[in-house]
């Protein structure tokens, strides 16, 4: 499996084209663009992979795009999802703290910048997009399955509504199941 290392870009006729993530003793786990995450053995990989095939071995002209514009796509792709941009605290939190009193007498008291713990909450709810949008675009749910987690998730959101007092926009609030 010498050939094969971490960041080697590799090619498959069924999956596209990939990334090797890990190299283990008797496995390689590769994660395609189109197919996601998937295992070989060393010989299934020396068998079935190969280097990506050049876009003039595909048949493709080649086509250029300025890098800027690049960049500038993939943020806004980015921030449409959810997964980077400002979600502003609550003007009325700025430089605040949160303190957490223990029940215990003679314990000291915890305190943390409200923006730091803020900053948490936002990674929590980014983190449960990412988990929604891979559950809803996974082949190995049922559609059963994939309701069946929703509702987990959805449930986390509800148990989350209580900190949509610090945000800013109502757009950013957690939304949990709505009672009928």
């Amino acid at each position: 499996m010498e050939e094969f290392y971490t960041g080697k870009v590799v090619y498959h006729k069924a999956f596209g084209t990939g990334k090797v993530v890990h190299v283990e003793k008797e496995r390689l786990v590769i994660n395609f663009i189109a197919a996601g995450v998937k295992y070989f053995t060393e010989a299934e990989a020396e068998t079935e992979l190969s280097d990506p095939p050049t876009p003039q071995e595909q048949g493709v002209q080649e086509q250029t795009m300025d890098f800027n514009a690049l960049k500038e796509t993939i943020r806004d792709i980015l921030f449409e999802e959810g997964l980077v941009g400002i979600t502003p605290l609550a003007e009325k939190w700025n430089g605040g703290e949160m303190i957490m009193k223990p029940g215990k007498p003679g314990m000291q008291e915890k305190s943390v910048p409200i923006e730091v713990f803020f900053h948490k909450i936002v990674m929590v709810r980014n983190q449960l997009r990412v988990l929604e949008q891979n559950i809803n675009a996974s082949e190995k749910f049922t559609e059963g399955e994939k309701v069946n987690l929703q509702q987990y998730i959805t449930r986390c959101y509800g148990s989350l509504t209580t900190f949509n007092v610090l945000f800013s926009d109502k757009k950013d609030w957690f939304i949990g199941s709505k009672k009928e």
